[in-house]
């Protein structure tokens, strides 16, 4: 470990923050100009733009002959997304899920997540599994735009209140913060994974933590500054825009570019994509909870990551707590998390038909 690679963190962070902040405040005016909501605009502008860095190492890594990188790109900066990216911006501040979101985009993402998996199942993502996902992701991507003019409502009156951009500027400031954010992931990238291995981490425990969460860190920094702005829509369009970018673009190009497609591997197959869809369920009765992810279900997200994450390491490196760690989490923590969103549904579906009864009963009476 040297100061340059301490140095290439610490501006890495900055241009992760200034980045941030250029995309979401060129976004959000955008969004107002053309009449579109914050959410729609973090379902397609900042999705795709905070996607860059996966496309980079994912086209890169097919390009290069090491195609099973780009599988375990994508699946690793999916769970990331939702687990960790959501987990801390609702820790920030509770996160508002449009009826939109829970109702049409989170489902869109648990299929396309879903059609992943069973494209995957015969060993490989062909040419032709390549163009289905990416005319999904273009089709869901058209209709966004389609049905999102319009429909301006604020998250919750608490948008930000920089001066009004012109489309120019705005443009001008979503080009500098895409650009800001993709060279400092790398730099932060680079500078995190010297300082790993200079303190005897392997390589394999290097990818699998440091470059895994680095190429969301474009996710991470716009969803906390869309946080810190009021832009609350904007922030879980984002995760759930960029999921869905993930798999149909991000996946789909590379493989169609692919001679003979993207080999799957067995294990990603076993455990990492199925893990990628149950997470991306789980992320409906959260949403629906109320259509507000809670301080305390941030942190929750959160738990699940670093777990996901603390059992990837005992397996890289053969850990003997690896077994009763596994035990541990498949026996009681899992099925206690499972059972607890489970109940919380079942709560707010009652106390949504009494909250309906009672406005019937209301009505009625006049």
């Amino acid at each position: 470990m040297n100061l340059l690679d301490a140095g290439l963190v610490v501006i890495g962070l900055v241009l992760l923050v200034a980045g941030g902040e250029g995309l979401v405040r060129g976004a959000s005016a955008v969004a107002r100009r053309l009449g579109m909501s914050p959410l729609v605009v973090g379902l397609t502008i900042v999705a795709v733009a905070t996607s860059s860095p996966e496309f980079a190492v994912t086209t890169g890594a097919v390009l290069g002959g090491q195609p099973e990188l780009a599988v375990g790109n994508v699946v690793g900066s999916n769970i990331a997304n939702v687990l960790l990216i959501l987990g801390l911006s609702a820790l920030v501040l509770p996160l508002i899920a449009r009826v939109r979101l829970v109702r049409i985009d989170v489902p869109v993402m648990v299929a396309m997540s879903v059609l992943l998996l069973m494209l995957s199942l015969d060993g490989g993502i062909s040419r032709w599994d390549g163009v289905v996902l990416l005319v999904l992701f273009v089709a869901h991507m058209g209709w966004s735009v389609l049905t999102g003019r319009g429909d301006v409502d604020d998250d919750d009156g608490t948008a930000n209140s920089d001066p009004p951009l012109g489309m120019g500027r705005a443009l001008l400031f979503i080009l500098v913060g895409v650009g800001l954010l993709v060279l400092g992931s790398q730099w932060l990238v680079d500078g995190a994974s010297s300082i790993a291995s200079a303190v005897g981490l392997s390589d394999l425990v290097i990818g699998l933590t440091v470059v895994a969460v680095g190429t969301s860190l474009p996710e991470l920094a716009a969803s906390l500054i869309a946080v810190r702005k009021g832009e609350r829509d904007l922030a879980i369009g984002n995760v759930v825009g960029s999921n869905i970018a993930n798999i149909g673009l991000i996946l789909g190009l590379p493989s169609i570019i692919a001679s003979g497609g993207i080999p799957v591997p067995s294990a990603a197959i076993a455990l990492d994509i199925p893990l990628m869809v149950a997470v991306a369920v789980a992320l409906l009765p959260i949403a629906f909870t109320g259509f507000v992810i809670k301080r305390w279900e941030g942190g929750l997200f959160i738990a699940l990551y670093l777990s996901y994450v603390t059992y990837l390491v005992l397996w890289a490196t053969e850990h003997d707590a690896l077994e009763g760690f596994t035990s541990v989490m498949g026996l009681f923590v899992l099925p206690v998390v499972a059972l607890t969103l489970l109940l919380f549904a079942v709560y707010e579906v009652g106390l949504r038909q009494g909250r309906t009864q009672v406005q019937a009963g209301r009505d009625h009476v006049r």
